[in-house]
């Protein structure tokens, strides 16, 4: 029946949903991915006054046999089955995220259902990227009585899970359609972001000894993947592709920086629609299993003399930062076998790998200043209008809050590690109950992505084209680039030798 101003009547609850879901926020979701970030990092230092507040987060070893994946991250938990840390991890993060949801003035019911499906689903999916035959790398097939395996590390479960999200989300609508509320991409992956600054802080403090020369090598990644890198991407993008401005940033910062992270900061300091950085982060995802089952090989034969070349190389080239470091161990345990069955010469082991993690740190910890550069530029040059200046508040607003707490996860961790470098194992352990969470709220990530990639808008939108401009740019540019820069600044620097 009609009303009298023409539109028709609605059920009482509907009408009381509707005024409830208008109330403003009492936080955006970049304050609530800051918030749960940093309450993460500040229970995991708990450790340091012996109250292990997270130790029964649940871990998921590479595996052969299931019963022995699900674990405790803390030895003080043991006993418990598995099962049991893996709900004490949900409950954990079905309060804290529940909780987001009110100060988002979101429909907790529908939240806590959705989320509830999120969550399994997604462990699910990091369970089976886990299994050895998937994950093991060449290093470790022995320790699993394995003859061949796929070599993607447990990292194979970001792909699991966006493969499961993209057929859920384009076979079954309406099951996309009723958990809508907890498919919150970039709440999990900045909430990610931020407790991954303090995980990066203690593997800046761990390699802060390596050589001299490899602080350069940084220095120059920095400058390859933000000055080099990314204004051609975007130019090819623009140019030859046709890719508007909100299209083309992203896709330059997925491309040229550290992939999901870069675009997603990218896209807040920007304001483009959520599908944007979406797509680019599954781009982003594909092509890294790409490099990761590529370049270690590429390295181990044509870069065995010159190995720390082949670290930094992984470094510049592969785009996560789980498949660069990834890339870095399997280079660094093929490059040393054939080293020795080749010229007789035992290297140490991971100073390859070493090399290829301070890269990507430094790259990494850049991200906050390009997000503020690029909040600048847009709002006092691309979207000013005429006869207006950028004002502070303007750049303010446009910048991606949770890089704040990125920089003070960092900042902290890399402060205490070199001012009290006694306490680096505590600092360490500590890092890596809070990485527990990390890995979980980025395999939800993706996840979410997939749901929310339904293939004909994304054709619509243009993926194919994105695709391409990846193609051409990665493997046609990029990469030979970032080993021309890699072999300038490390040819003839050797690690050392295994003595005796």
């Amino acid at each position: 029946m009609a009303t009298k101003s023409g539109l028709a009547s609605e059920p009482k609850g509907a009408v009381e949903a509707a005024a409830a879901s208008s109330k403003p926020p009492l936080m955006s979701e970049d304050w609530l991915a800051v918030c749960c970030g940093l309450l993460v990092f500040v229970l995991s230092f708990a450790f340091f006054w012996r109250a292990d507040l997270l130790g029964w987060a649940v871990t998921t070893a590479v595996w052969t046999k299931p019963r022995s994946a699900l674990g405790p991250i803390s030895k003080s938990y043991a006993g418990w089955p598995g099962w049991a840390y893996l709900i004490a991890t949900f409950t954990f993060l079905a309060v804290v995220l529940t909780l987001g949801a009110a100060a988002l003035k979101a429909n907790l019911r529908k939240f806590l259902l959705g989320f509830t499906v999120v969550f399994f689903a997604s462990y699910l999916a990091w369970f089976i990227g886990s299994w050895a035959y998937i994950a093991a790398t060449p290093d470790k097939r022995k320790a699993f009585g394995l003859a061949w395996s796929l070599s993607l590390t447990s990292e194979a479960g970001f792909i699991v899970a966006l493969l499961a999200g993209l057929l859920v989300g384009n076979f079954l609508p309406r099951a996309v359609a009723a958990i809508k509320e907890a498919i919150r991409p970039e709440l999990y992956i900045k909430t990610a972001i931020v407790i991954l600054g303090g995980f990066l802080g203690i593997a800046a403090v761990e390699q802060r000894q390596l050589a001299t020369s490899i602080m350069f090598l940084g220095a120059s990644a920095v400058i390859a993947a933000y000055l080099i890198f990314w204004p051609i991407v975007y130019f090819v993008a623009r140019r030859y592709f046709g890719f508007s401005r909100e299209w083309a940033a992203p896709l330059a910062s997925g491309i040229s920086i550290c992939g999901v992270s870069a675009a997603i900061a990218t896209g807040s300091a920007i304001r483009s629609r959520p599908v944007v950085p979406i797509m680019v982060s599954s781009l982003v995802v594909v092509f890294a299993v790409v490099e990761l089952l590529l370049l270690p090989f590429v390295g181990q034969t044509f870069l065995y003399h010159q190995p720390l070349v082949a670290g930094a190389w992984m470094g510049l080239a592969v785009k996560t930062d789980g498949a660069a470091v990834a890339s870095g161990a399997i280079v660094d345990s093929l490059i040393r076998a054939k080293a020795l069955a080749a010229t007789g010469v035992n290297y140490q082991a991971n100073w390859i790998m070493g090399v290829t993690t301070t890269v990507k740190v430094l790259i990494d910890v850049f991200i906050g200043v390009w997000a503020f550069i690029l909040a600048w530029v847009w709002s006092a040059k691309i979207e000013r209008r005429q006869g207006e200046r950028a004002r502070a508040w303007q750049i303010w607003e446009r910048f991606p809050k949770f890089i704040l707490g990125y920089v003070a996860t960092f900042l902290l961790v890399l402060a205490l590690g070199i001012a009290f470098p006694s306490l680096i194992p505590k600092i360490k352990a500590s890092m890596a109950q809070a990485n527990v969470f990390r890995s979980l709220f980025f395999v939800m990530t993706f996840f979410a992505i997939g749901l929310l990639s339904n293939f004909r808008k994304l054709w619509q939108e243009g993926i194919a084209k994105l695709a391409a401009v990846y193609v051409l740019c990665l493997f046609g540019y990029i990469i030979w680039v970032g080993l021309l820069i890699s072999w300038l600044f490390f040819h003839g620097v050797l690690p050392p030798v295994v003595k005796g």
